[in-house]
């Protein structure tokens, strides 16, 4: 057990060293109230398919920018609620407000970026903003993010929300896949423009027009599952400039609320994240439990047989940086750092969504989402 009890701690020292690098290289964006010098009109395109539970909110915080140029393009995407019923009976009142109801899946389109391509279709902006249905802004959101393009000169500014935590399962399973995804993406790299690394935060993907025309927009993306990771991609491929940066400032999303929603969610993209390769999804699995989970079970064992008070020691110092770690995290996310302790159950559900996903996506060669199947 000796042997076992050194690499825990070491591969914790190390995940903990890159982590703390990356996290220096992670931008911020903080409010701006002041004025602009310029205001570019905006095309805010929504997608929406069978959003009841969120979209008039979602809807109105847009609407309610403090800024004076934009539109809001919402595209039902064939929803069988009433998603649609509750965007038009909200026409009347705005007239920057634009309703679509979106045609029908063409072969060789994946919903999201189809619905997508007609609200570019529609669109009259200097900037596009695609972004999710269950999203809420802060009025100052427009405005800071118009800031951080223009005096950037940016191409593409893609922005991670603040979450919001419901349910039980959410407050185990949300955080750990937050910071599963943070640790992947390494800012420094993603944000270099001598680097091909690149991120997308289908929540916040804000263009430049003349940027996204030269990419060939959501139509060169048409088959993606996960377009938002394909099309920052596409960007930097293509000599764009692209930002990955924390909005938490800006805007506020909840993903999913229970454990259902959770699962499905995130099984339909997970390993697909992970470029479909087994060894790498066993890897992060291992990863994953070896920071959140057995170091509880390490030092407990130790105890169990007494191995020896400097071996108990070492595995302590293992779990409390692992604990450091995640109350950190739970800061990031405005959790209560109690919720550390639901961690290592959060991994071990985590590694069965990613191993359902293989499933799905690997051995039965599709990914199901809102009703739909995609074959791969």
């Amino acid at each position: 057990m000796v042997p076992i009890t050194i690499f825990q701690v070491l591969l914790i020292i190390s995940i903990v060293i890159y982590l703390s690098l990356n996290m220096i290289y992670l931008i911020r964006l903080y409010p701006v109230k002041e004025k602009l010098v310029t205001y570019p009109y905006i095309s805010v395109c929504i997608p929406a398919r069978n959003e009841e539970r969120d979209i008039k909110k979602c809807v109105e915080s847009l609407l309610n920018q403090d800024y004076p140029n934009f539109e809001i393009i919402v595209v039902d995407d064939n929803s069988s609620d009433d998603t649609a019923k509750i965007v038009c009976s909200m026409l009347e009142e705005y007239s920057n407000l634009i309703f679509i109801a979106g045609a029908k899946l063409e072969p060789g389109w994946v919903g999201k970026s189809y619905a997508l391509h007609q609200a570019y279709k529609k669109s009259r902006g200097q900037f596009f903003l695609f972004t999710d249905a269950d999203l809420i802004y802060q009025p100052h959101a427009f405005k800071t993010a118009m800031q951080k393009m223009i005096s950037s000169d940016i191409d593409l500014l893609t922005l991670m929300p603040a979450a919001i935590f419901g349910s039980f399962w959410e407050r185990v399973v949300q955080p750990v896949i937050f910071g599963f995804i943070a640790t992947l993406t390494n800012f420094k790299k993603v944000n270099s423009s001598g680097n091909k690394s690149a991120m997308g935060f289908g929540a916040f993907l804000l263009f430049k027009k003349e940027s996204y025309q030269k990419i060939g927009g959501h139509q060169s993306v048409a088959n993606e599952v996960l377009e938002d990771i394909m099309i920052a991609k596409k960007a930097k491929l293509n000599g764009l400039s692209v930002l990955v940066a924390d909005g938490k400032s800006l805007f506020s999303i909840r993903m999913y609320h229970s454990m259902k929603e959770i699962w499905i969610g995130w099984r339909k993209n997970i390993f697909l994240a992970m470029g479909n390769s087994i060894f790498r999804a066993f890897y992060y699995m291992f990863m994953v439990l070896c920071f959140l989970l057995t170091p509880y079970i390490i030092v407990v064992y130790n105890l169990w047989v007494g191995i020896g008070l400097e071996w108990v020691c070492l595995s302590l110092f293992g779990l409390t940086l692992s604990l450091i770690v995640g109350i950190c995290l739970c800061r990031e996310l405005n959790l209560e750092r109690k919720n550390v302790f639901l961690f290592p159950l959060g991994a071990i559900v985590m590694v069965g969504i990613i191993l359902n996903s293989m499933v799905q996506t690997f051995l039965l060669g599709r990914t199901e989402w809102r009703g739909r199947t995609y074959n791969k």
